[in-house]
C-alpha cells in the first residue's frame, strides 16, 4: 500500500465526465467552487488537482434502471434533446454550490493543470493531464475550497496468456463493429489503438472514454484495479451498447416513412427556438445557422466555400464544448474574416504623395525621389509591380514612418509585421491545425488586421530572422515576396490559396549583410543615411518638440527650447544617426518642466545650453583633453556601422620584444589583415620613414581599437592603422584635428571606401574639421549637403605618402 499524502490538494468535482490516466482532457467550469479549486491549484508549483465524480441523483438513476433495453433506447432518443437544453440552462443559471462531500466517489484521478482559458461569459476551460488513480481521504471544505489528501493506487496487472489475448482480440472486434454503427465517434479524430493491444488496462480505459455510457459505469471502470477484470467489464458493456444500437436502428427504420428529413429538422429547430425563448435568448437562430448564413453570403472563391461547408458539416456531427469543436469554430471565423474580395481603390497622385512625404519627413531628398519614381511607374503600368522596396539604414532615421506615409499617400490600409528574433518557420507560414493553440502565420494575420487584400504591409527588421531547428523563416519569406508565387500563397493554418500579388510590401533593415542572399535579391534597396546636425535641428523644431509638447500637455508659450540647447543635446547628450535619443531628451525636459508647472502654474522657462544640465544632468559625451592634443600612436579613424558613422580611436604602442604583433579591441578578420598590411608597408619603406631595420626583431607592436566590447571589421581603417604604427615607431605625433578613412595596399595606394556621408557626420559630431578620404571617393562629395562641405576640410589622397605629409607632425 502507498502512503497517504501529507498535504491537502484542491479537489475538482466532475458531474458528467470521467478522466482516465495518461489522458489530456478539457474540462469546462462554470461553478464558483470549481473555479476556486483551479485557481488554488495554479498557485502551487506542480499545479496538481484531484478529479472526482459526483454520484448521480437516485431519481434519475432508478427511472433508467426500470426500463427494458428497447424502452431504454426510446428513452435515450426522447431525452437527448431535453438533456441538452438542461445543460444550456445550467450554464446560464449558476446554482448555489452545496458544501457537502457525501455525494462524491472516493476513487478519483490525480491530475496536473496544463493550461487555463477564460471566456468572455465568465466560464473557464482547464486542460488537465490525468496521471494516476487515487483514493481520496479526509475530503472537506476549507472555507470555499474543497480539498483532500490522497493515496496513489497501483494497477493489478495480469500476466498475458492466451485467455487475455483472446479477450483483447474479441473486445477490439466488438469495438470496430460499434464505431461502424454509431455516429457519435468522429473517425478523423479517433486515435489508433493498435499500439496499445499489449496493455489491457490502458485499452479498457481508452474504449470506456469513447463509449456513450452513464458516468457511474465509467466510474466503475476507473475503480477496477485488476486490468483483466476491467477489460472484461468494458467488453460486457460494449456488447450491450451494440445491442441497443441495433434496436435503435430498427425503431428508426419503422418510423422513417412517418417523418421525413425536412420535417424532422423543422420540428427540432422549432423546439430549439422555443427553448431559447424560455431562456430569454434574443438570438433568432442557432450558431450553425449563423455560420451557414455567413458562408452563403460571403464573397469567397468556390474552393473556399466548399472547404467551409465541409468544416461546418464536421461541426454539426460533434458534441458541443469539446476541444475539436473550438478549433473548427476558430477556423471558420478566421477564414470568413479574411478580405477575399475587399480591396481599396488605388489613389496614385504624385503631388499628394510628395506633400505627405514632406509633411512627415525633413530632408531625405534622394529617398523621396526614389519613392516618387516607384509610384510613377506603378501608375503608368497596368501590371503588378514585382519590386519589393527595402529601406536600409540605422535606427531612428524614419524607415517605419516612411512606410506609413506611403500608405497614407496611396490611401491604402496599413499593417506591420515585426520579424526581429523570429526563429520558427511557422511564424511565417502558420501552424497546422493539428497542434493545440495553432494560428495563421504573421502575413495572413496582417492581411486580416488590414481588412483589405491590397494593403501596404511593412515587414520590419527583415534581416533579424534566425535559422533554427524549427525551420528557416528567411526561406519561408521567399514565397511571400516572390511575385511569381505569392498569387497562390498557402498558409498552413488556412490551407487555402490566398492572393498576395496586390499587396504592397515594404521591408526595413539596419543592414543587409546578415540577410539570406536569395531573399536579398528580391529587394529593391533604398539607403537611408543618418541625419546631419542641421537636419536634426530642423526635425527637432518642426516635429519632435511639438509632438512632446502635445504628449505632455505643455503649451508653447510656457516652455521654449532654444537652438543652442538643441545643438548641445545633439553634440553632448546623444551620439546617433537617427533622432530617437534626441526625442527622449526632449521628453525628459518636458516631464521635469511639467513638475515645475504643476507646482507653479505661472512659471515660464527658456531652456538654453547654459541651463540644460538642470534638466538632462551631466553631458554623456565629452572629448577628453588628451584627445585634443596631438599624440604619438593615437589616430582618429572613421568607421561605418549599421547604426551610422562612428569615430574609431586606434592606439599603437611599441615595446621591447621579439617581433610580435598584438591586436586587441575585437578586430574582425579583415581588419586584422589590414593591420598586417600596414605593418608590412611600414617595414618595406623603412628608409623613407626613418624606421630602424631591426624594428621587428627587437620590438613588439600592440594595436588596440577603443570600445573593446564592440566588434569591428572592414578594410577602411587601413590608412589609420598604418599611420598609428609609423607614429609609434618614429615617435612623431599625429594631428588630433584630423580623421581619416581609406583602404591601403602593400605599395601604399589608397583604395575607395563606402559610407562617406555617415563618416563625415561622425567627424562633425566629434568636432573634427579635417577629413582624409581616397581620391576615388572625390566624386561622392557632390552628394554631401552643402553645410557639411562648408564645415569640413577634405584632404584628397591617392597614396600613403600624402597621408603622412598631411597628418604626421615632426618630433617635438
Amino acid at each position: 500500500m502507498n502512503e497517504v499524502s501529507k498535504k491537502f490538494i484542491p479537489v475538482l468535482k466532475l458531474s458528467d465526465v470521467v478522466v482516465y490516466p495518461s489522458m489530456i482532457a478539457p474540462i469546462f467550469i462554470t461553478k464558483s467552487d470549481a473555479t476556486i479549486a483551479v485557481e488554488n491549484s495554479l498557485l502551487t508549483e506542480d499545479h496538481k488537482i484531484l478529479l472526482v465524480l459526483e454520484k448521480p441523483s437516485k431519481k434519475n438513476k432508478e427511472s433508467q434502471e426500470n426500463l427494458e433495453p428497447s424502452e431504454y433506447a426510446e428513452y435515450t432518443e426522447l431525452t437527448e434533446f431535453i438533456e441538452k437544453s438542461e445543460e444550456d440552462l445550467a450554464h446560464t443559471l449558476e446554482e448555489e454550490v452545496e458544501k457537502t462531500t457525501d455525494n462524491l466517489y472516493d476513487i478519483g484521478i490525480e491530475g496536473k493543470i496544463i493550461q487555463v482559458l477564460k471566456f468572455p461569459d465568465g466560464s473557464v476551460k482547464a486542460l488537465v493531464e490525468a496521471m494516476h488513480r487515487v483514493k481520496l481521504h479526509d475530503i472537506h471544505y476549507q472555507e470555499e475550497l474543497l480539498q483532500a489528501k490522497y493515496e496513489e493506487l497501483e494497477e493489478i496487472s495480469v500476466e498475458e496468456d492466451e485467455k487475455v489475448k483472446a479477450l483483447v482480440k474479441y473486445t477490439l472486434e466488438r469495438f470496430n463493429e460499434y464505431i461502424k454503427r454509431t455516429t457519435k465517434i468522429n473517425m478523423d479524430s479517433f486515435m489508433s489503438i493498435t499500439e496499445i493491444q499489449n496493455n489491457a488496462g490502458k485499452l479498457a480505459d481508452i474504449l470506456a472514454t469513447y463509449l456513450n455510457i452513464d458516468v457511474d459505469e465509467k466510474q466503475k471502470v476507473l475503480e477496477l484495479l485488476n486490468t483483466h477484470e476491467r477489460l472484461e467489464y468494458v467488453s460486457t458493456v460494449l456488447s450491450r451498447e451494440i445491442e441497443l444500437l441495433g434496436i435503435e436502428e430498427a425503431i428508426q427504420e419503422k418510423v422513417k416513412y412517418k417523418l421525413g428529413k425536412s420535417q424532422k429538422e423543422y420540428l427540432l429547430r422549432e423546439k430549439l427556438r422555443a427553448i431559447k425563448e424560455e431562456l430569454g435568448s434574443e438570438e433568432g437562430m442557432d450558431e450553425l445557422d449563423e455560420y451557414k448564413q455567413k458562408i452563403d453570403e460571403a464573397k469567397v472563391p468556390q474552393k473556399v466555400k466548399e472547404q467551409l461547408d465541409k468544416e461546418l458539416s464536421r461541426l454539426e456531427k460533434m458534441p458541443a464544448y469539446t476541444a475539436e469543436t473550438a478549433v473548427i469554430r476558430t477556423y471558420i471565423e478566421t477564414v470568413l474574416e479574411l478580405p477575399w474580395d475587399k480591396k481599396t481603390e488605388d489613389i496614385i497622385d504624385l503631388e499628394r504623395a510628395k506633400k505627405i512625404l514632406d509633411e512627415d519627413h525633413h530632408g531625405l531628398k534622394d529617398v523621396k525621389e526614389r519613392i516618387l519614381e516607384f509610384l510613377a511607374v506603378k501608375k503608368l503600368s497596368e501590371k503588378p509591380q514585382p519590386t519589393i522596396i527595402c529601406f536600409v539604414g540605422p535606427p531612428g532615421v524614419g524607415k517605419t514612418s516612411l512606410a506609413r506615409s506611403i500608405a497614407r499617400s496611396l490611401d491604402k490600409n496599413f499593417a506591420q509585421v515585426s520579424l526581429g528574433g523570429i526563429n520558427d518557420e511557422s511564424e511565417i507560414r502558420g501552424h497546422r491545425r493539428t497542434y493545440i493553440g495553432s494560428m495563421p502565420g504573421r502575413i495572413i494575420r496582417a492581411i486580416q488586421d488590414a481588412g483589405s487584400k491590397n494593403p501596404v504591409i511593412l515587414i520590419d527588421e527583415i534581416e533579424k530572422m534566425i535559422k533554427s531547428h524549427m525551420g528557416d523563416p528567411t526561406a519561408a519569406m521567399l514565397e511571400v515576396l516572390d511575385p511569381s508565387q505569392n498569387s497562390n500563397y498557402t498558409d498552413h493554418y488556412i490551407d487555402l490559396p490566398f492572393d498576395l500579388s496586390e499587396v504592397f510590401f515594404i521591408a526595413t533593415a539596419n543592414s543587409l549583410d546578415p540577410l539570406y542572399k536569395p531573399l536579398r535579391d528580391r529587394l529593391e534597396t533604398i539607403l537611408l543615411p543618418g541625419y546631419t546636425e542641421e537636419e536634426k535641428i530642423h526635425i527637432a523644431q518642426g516635429f519632435l518638440i511639438p509632438r512632446q509638447f502635445d504628449t505632455n500637455g505643455i503649451k508653447e508659450d510656457k516652455l521654449i527650447i532654444e537652438e543652442s540647447a538643441i545643438r548641445e543635446i545633439i553634440s553632448k547628450y546623444t551620439r546617433e544617426s537617427g533622432v530617437r535619443e534626441l526625442e527622449r531628451s526632449f521628453a525628459k525636459i518636458c516631464r521635469k518642466f511639467a513638475v515645475e508647472l504643476v507646482e507653479n502654474p505661472e512659471i515660464q522657462v527658456k531652456v538654453t545650453n547654459k541651463n540644460l544640465f538642470k534638466y538632462l544632468g551631466v553631458p554623456k559625451f565629452i572629448r577628453e583633453e588628451a584627445e585634443k592634443v596631438p599624440q604619438i600612436g593615437l589616430v582618429h579613424g572613421l568607421a561605418w556601422t549599421e547604426f551610422g558613422g562612428e569615430i574609431l580611436e586606434i592606439e599603437t604602442s611599441v615595446m621591447p620584444g621579439n617581433g610580435k604583433l598584438n591586436l586587441t579591441g575585437r578586430l574582425g578578420e579583415i581588419m586584422q589583415e589590414s593591420a598586417k598590411t600596414a605593418l608590412s608597408y611600414a617595414r618595406s619603406n623603412y628608409e623613407k620613414l626613418n624606421i630602424p631595420l631591426d624594428v621587428q626583431e627587437k620590438y613588439d607592436i600592440h594595436i588596440h581599437a577603443a570600445d573593446g566590447a564592440t566588434p569591428k571589421d572592414g578594410p577602411s581603417a587601413g590608412i589609420a592603422l598604418t599611420l598609428a604604427i609609423i607614429s609609434a615607431i618614429t615617435h612623431r605625433p599625429i594631428r588630433s584635428d584630423v580623421a581619416m578613412t581609406g583602404e591601403i595596399t602593400l605599395r601604399g595606394r589608397i583604395l575607395p571606401i563606402g559610407g562617406l556621408r555617415e563618416k563625415c557626420i561622425a567627424a562633425l559630431r566629434s568636432e573634427i574639421c579635417n577629413v582624409i578620404i581616397p581620391k576615388a571617393n572625390e566624386k561622392d562629395l557632390q552628394d554631401l549637403p552643402d553645410y557639411i562641405k562648408e564645415k569640413l576640410n577634405f584632404k584628397i589622397v591617392s597614396s600613403m605618402e600624402e597621408v603622412i605629409d598631411f597628418a604626421l607632425l615632426n618630433k617635438n
